[in-house]
């Protein structure tokens, strides 16, 4: 079974593409997930920052209210895979495929965070709160 669920914020907006497939169009869309480690180090949060793709509607949903800071839990596959750069060297990846995602947090909750301090994080006001899940 290759199954992964995952909570952490955006690092940067995400990185829209659109691609072709049976002669549709299809987005893409890559992003970094910052998840906190369980533990501290040395008093401070460690955190690990997770490399995700996802295609579709999935996609359509996060360009749409996917900004940096959001805040997701996300489900999907570990997906991995290489190729060779323009260097000849030959590059190995590892993605999470983007199954299905939701919002970790309400907009009541990211009113009462205070904005980006020590961990560099913005907290996203979303302009309705008729919003679609996945």
């Amino acid at each position: 079974m290759n199954k992964v669920i995952l909570c952490g914020r955006l690092t940067k907006d995400p990185d829209v593409r659109s691609a072709t497939r049976a002669g549709e169009e299809l987005k893409v869309v890559r992003f970094t997930l910052a998840v906190d480690r369980r533990f501290k180090k040395d008093g401070e949060q460690a955190a690990d920052f997770i490399s995700c793709v996802s295609f579709g509607k999935t996609a359509e949903f996060i360009e749409k209210y996917g900004k940096k800071g959001t805040k997701f839990i996300i489900e999907g596959r570990i997906q991995t895979g290489s190729y060779t750069n323009k260097d000849n060297q030959k590059i190995y990846t590892t993605d999470v495929v983007v199954e299905s995602l939701e919002f970790a947090e309400s907009k009541k909750e990211e009113a009462n965070n205070p904005p980006a301090d020590s961990d560099g994080f913005v907290n996203v006001d979303f302009e309705n709160d008729d919003l679609p899940f996945i």
